[in-house]
């Protein structure tokens, strides 16, 4: 039914925006940067449905979400998974301050890292034809982010919370955090419902144009010299452990930027899924600044790209 639905948006898409894709072709463009530019503009009204939607769900919900896992201690990696796979760029934060403040293990937070669901699922439903990547993208990374949350606790014995006193809540909530778009993640605001979409679909919109031109000037270079396949074939094998690095950079450009070599089919499928399952957002920062234990950080780090690279290869094998 979502399909359907977001197929017909992109008939009206394509119908609105046929007078723009003349003018632009008329421009005497190469066809590189001139499909660049037009697949870009297409991606924005469906990106904008999108995003308003994730907003009303984090407006509404995220809340009660972070208060439910908080006071949930065994099921906390599923119900953290759960909660993670919504797109949205603060959930990640929310969970690296409560790790810190002791109040989830190092598993559930592990297990809200692997599950974060960044852009990669709004590019993929603004564009139709792509929709049939989202369901295994979810799927695995919930099934991963789960067992692996469950079994880190296992092995490390983490399972030590502290009880929630009422001045620590009250404590966390007076804390600030931004998200992405340089908005409030803590303290949410009713013009924020419009605002923050509208921001954060034109910074998504300015990150697909710059990434799309490079992309489509790179493929068209690499299918004028042969010699290029020659040596990226050579380290196909290596892509998931490059892209697990990659993954890791705090930035939403790199989850755009592997979602739409998946759509161009420059990388495996197994490759974009180890860089978005290391892929944790704004997250990671927060760990840096304010974990006072850098071992414990770093450990979190290796773990989480260790878990992103192997199962990044064995979805590239099989």
């Amino acid at each position: 039914m979502l399909i359907d639905i977001l197929n017909k948006i992109n008939s009206i898409n394509e119908n609105m925006f046929s007078g723009f894709d003349t003018f632009v072709e008329n421009f005497g463009m190469p066809d590189w940067l001139c499909d660049a530019i037009i697949d870009s503009f297409h991606v924005l009204p469906l990106l904008f449905i999108v995003f308003l939607f994730i907003e009303f769900i984090e407006y509404f919900y995220s809340e009660k979400i972070n208060n439910f896992m908080k006071n949930t201690e065994k099921a906390s990696p599923i119900i953290g998974s759960l909660a993670a796979i919504i797109p949205q760029c603060g959930f990640s934060v929310i969970a690296s301050t409560l790790y810190i403040r002791k109040f989830i293990t190092k598993g559930t937070l592990i297990a809200i890292y692997l599950a974060t669901s960044d852009e990669a699922i709004p590019i993929l439903l603004a564009a139709p034809e792509q929709t049939h990547f989202v369901l295994p993208i979810i799927g695995i990374k919930l099934v991963i982010g789960i067992c692996a949350g469950y079994l880190i606790d296992f092995i490390l014995k983490d399972n030590k919370y502290i009880p929630i006193a009422e001045e620590t809540d009250n404590e966390i909530d007076k804390e600030e955090h931004e998200g992405c778009c340089k908005h409030s993640v803590s303290h949410k605001r009713k013009r924020e419902l419009i605002i923050h979409p509208v921001k954060h679909t034109l910074n998504i919109f300015v990150f697909i144009l710059v990434i799309t031109i490079l992309l489509n000037f790179v493929i068209a270079l690499y299918a004028e010299h042969s010699t290029l396949h020659a040596i990226f074939g050579k380290i196909k094998i290596l892509e998931p452990v490059i892209t697990a690095f990659i993954g890791l950079i705090p930035n939403c450009a790199v989850s755009i930027a592997l979602t739409m070599l998946l759509i161009k089919g420059s990388i495996s499928f197994g490759a974009v899924m180890a860089g978005l399952l290391a892929n944790a957002g704004l997250g990671i920062l927060i760990l840096f600044r304010h974990n006072s234990n850098i071992k414990d950080t770093m450990k979190i780090i290796g773990i989480l790209l260790s878990i992103s690279i192997i199962f990044g290869l064995i979805i590239q094998i099989f």
